[in-house]
């Protein structure tokens, strides 16, 4: 297909009236809604108004619905952050409610153990396996404290290694 003077000005015409790619191609025939787009690139054609007739600045600005706050034991408190959205070169300011998420933190009841600071060739089927450090340094050892017989690590590492995965999800969320 080729462009011809007379639909380039149609599809000049009818992205400034509003239309969607997929519109312009289907009025064009015989031309995809990507090779719309891609003309329209390679014309630097102006953004235009939205399809549907109204004007984004008309429209009433939605606030996000507030979010009930999560019983993990910590105090909760909404702030208020200016957001800034650009509309056709005008400058919108909203006001924004923000949640701030409380992060867990460990109980202070947990007793760490001390580290016997085992070599490689140390280890046993009784004692745990837990690195410490880094591998290419002289200071890097095992854990070396008595292991259950069903894990390789001690009472504290398993529960570092074996998380549930519930838990694992909910932190997955957080961090997306």
């Amino acid at each position: 297909m080729n462009w011809t003077d007379e639909r380039v000005e149609k599809l000049k015409k009818l992205w400034a009236e509003g239309l969607s790619a997929s519109q312009i191609a289907a009025q064009l025939g015989g031309v995809s809604r990507n090779a719309v787009i891609g003309k329209v690139h390679r014309l630097n054609l102006p953004g235009r108004a939205k399809a549907g007739g109204s004007s984004a600045a008309a429209r009433p600005q939605k606030r996000p619905a507030p979010v009930a706050p999560r019983a993990t034991g910590y105090p909760q408190r909404a702030q208020t952050r200016p957001a800034v959205r650009s509309q056709e070169a005008v400058v919108v300011k909203q006001e924004v409610d923000v949640e701030t998420v409380a992060v867990r933190r460990p109980s202070t009841d947990v007793v760490v153990p001390i580290s016997r600071r085992l070599g490689l060739t140390d280890l046993t089927e009784r004692t745990c396996k837990w690195p410490v450090g880094d591998p290419l340094k002289d200071d890097f050892h095992f854990c070396g404290c008595e292991a259950s017989d069903s894990s390789p690590y001690c009472n504290y590492h398993q529960k570092l290694a074996y998380q549930p995965v519930s838990d694992r999800r909910k932190v997955a969320a957080r961090v997306a």
